[in-house]
């Protein structure tokens, strides 16, 4: 007991914590609880406890910390998200499509880390380099150069990683049954007059498009205007890499 004491002060994780640990437990623990309660509820305390450790035995393999970990889980948003290498050049907008829906099943399946890509630059570490050479070698292959592959590529990352995101934020921490409600009626009692577009078209954006809508992507899924970006994204860069720069 008297030793147990001492370590807790000292805060060393013991030997055998660090030997019945891996990267790979940590990152799958926290990745469930990410799940199950949502990003901002996770903590390392929570993970040291959810695996029957002391924080310090995290630190052991994962130096970086919680920085670490997020970025580490990041990385599951991306796992088998890369298209084959051949189609970035053979016929780039194939890949550039396939990697939008790819990235989009993905994400889908943990969508509680949607709100840490994009919005927390540690979720950079997670992604695999691998992607960032396949998506330069299909802007190349569809003629960008220069400054303007720079800004085709910026536009690509911004665009797989924008929609989803979106798309997938989360509803209210507390109170979400109460303020879907609330907002719902806000949405249907328009007023026609000030906002008659928004009106004529309501039953058709209700609970169904950006802004007018109270439940998020996870529940209500929004394919088809999904797949209406990306053909944007893709006329898009289609036509700037046939414009003179």
């Amino acid at each position: 007991m008297q030793e147990v004491e001492q370590r807790k002060r000292r805060g060393r994780p013991r030997r055998d914590e660090v030997v019945a640990l891996d990267r790979e437990q940590i990152v799958a623990e926290a990745l469930r609880l990410i799940d199950e309660r949502g990003l901002d509820a996770f903590s390392l305390r929570e993970l040291a406890r959810a695996l029957g450790v002391f924080p310090t035995a995290l630190y052991w393999h994962m130096p970086g910390g919680r920085n670490a970990v997020l970025g580490a889980v990041a990385a599951t948003a991306f796992t088998n998200v890369v298209p084959p290498a051949e189609d970035a050049v053979d016929d780039w907008e194939k890949w550039i499509r396939a990697l939008f829906v790819r990235y989009r099943e993905s994400l889908r399946k943990h969508p509680n880390i949607a709100p840490l890509l994009g919005a927390q630059i540690v979720s950079n570490t997670g992604v695999d380099i691998e992607l960032v050479e396949r998506i330069l070698a299909a802007l190349e292959s569809a003629g960008f150069r220069g400054e303007r592959l720079r800004d085709a590529y910026n536009t690509v990352v911004a665009g797989m990683l924008g929609y989803v995101t979106l798309e997938l934020a989360p509803s209210p921490a507390e109170d979400a049954s109460e303020w879907a409600q609330a907002f719902e009626a806000d949405i249907r009692g328009v007023d026609a007059d000030r906002f008659p577009r928004l009106a004529r078209n309501l039953d058709l954006l209700a609970n169904r498009a950006f802004i007018v809508r109270w439940q998020g992507g996870a529940e209500k899924p929004m394919a088809h205007s999904f797949d209406f970006y990306v053909e944007a994204i893709i006329a898009g860069l289609r036509a700037l890499s046939r414009s003179p720069a």
